[in-house]
């Protein structure tokens, strides 16, 4: 079965990458991209097993693969070819690896896989916490001890986390920068992992996030988000996240692929509750 072969690859990929990770995490040597992002060796040694990985699936002409480390992600940043390719695949070989680079548990790798330019399949593990997050195309699943002969899976159902001061709000790096919180409210965390604001939110630890980031950064949370009951929506304009289009990102330069708009990852019932508290600073 199709779908069964590749959420397998998917879930060994991530497990590998996992490994590679942690066995480079003394070794790190951390380097400063053009857009002030962190670069290690684990990212490109767990990108080029990806895409050496996928190599089969690329070859049949009906794969895509969009690397966070690919050199010439610009190329693909066309919705005539985007849309030749009946599955897409989207890999951070590392998010969150500013963390990674201080030996902190709060990184992931992430793989999605897109139908149609739809979310269907995803893959987040942290494995510093021994935890993954995946979607199969249809049901999502929180492991514990993932990948050990302990491992314990639970399915992830819709959660609509009632708001009170004791709940979390996960912001964007620079969240309070530009904007304002009433602490009152709730509180506001900045992980500084985009995997963490979106998959944490899933299994009930906090009640969503407030985001504008690439789309390596959500593509392997979107399924397992949705499988939550958590949509992500236009902070702006309010509408649904349900598709890839290039308008909806920036498309030049260094800030290709990145989202225009800044997005909230909630419930149905809180998008407008917690769209009122995020206020631009005058």
């Amino acid at each position: 079965m199709v779908e069964k072969h590749l959420l397998n690859k998917m879930l060994d990929m991530v497990k590998r990458g996992g490994e590679i990770a942690l066995s480079l995490i003394d070794d790190s040597a951390p380097s400063v991209k053009p857009d002030q992002s962190i670069l290690t060796r684990a990212d490109l040694e767990i990108s080029a097993f990806i895409r050496h990985s996928l190599q089969p699936e690329i070859a049949t002409t009906k794969h895509l693969l969009i690397d966070e480390e690919d050199k010439n992600l610009a190329h693909y940043f066309d919705q005539a070819i985007l849309e030749s390719f009946p599955y897409v695949w989207v890999v951070d070989p590392i998010d969150g690896t500013r963390s990674f680079a201080n030996k902190m548990p709060m990184f992931g790798v992430s793989i999605g896989l897109l139908k149609d330019l739809q979310p269907w399949m995803g893959a987040v593990y942290f494995p510093m916490l021994h935890e993954l997050f995946y979607c199969d195309g249809r049901d999502s699943y929180f492991v514990k001890s993932a990948f050990t002969g302990q491992a314990a899976a639970v399915r992830i159902r819709p959660v609509d986390q009632e708001i009170t001061v004791q709940s979390i709000f996960f912001g964007s790096d620079d969240y309070f920068k530009d904007y304002e919180w009433d602490e009152r409210f709730c509180t506001v965390m900045l992980s500084n992992s985009a995997v963490v604001d979106l998959c944490w939110p899933a299994v009930g630890r906090g009640c969503g996030s407030f985001f504008n980031s690439n789309i390596w950064d959500f593509a392997g949370s979107w399924p397992i988000c949705q499988s939550a009951g958590l949509k992500m929506r236009s902070f702006t304009t309010g509408k649904l996240l349900d598709r890839i289009e290039t308008g909806l990102f920036i498309g030049q330069g260094d800030m290709t692929w990145r989202c225009k708009d800044f997005y909230i990852l909630s419930s149905e019932r809180n998008y407008p509750l917690i769209k009122g508290q995020i206020r631009p600073k005058r």
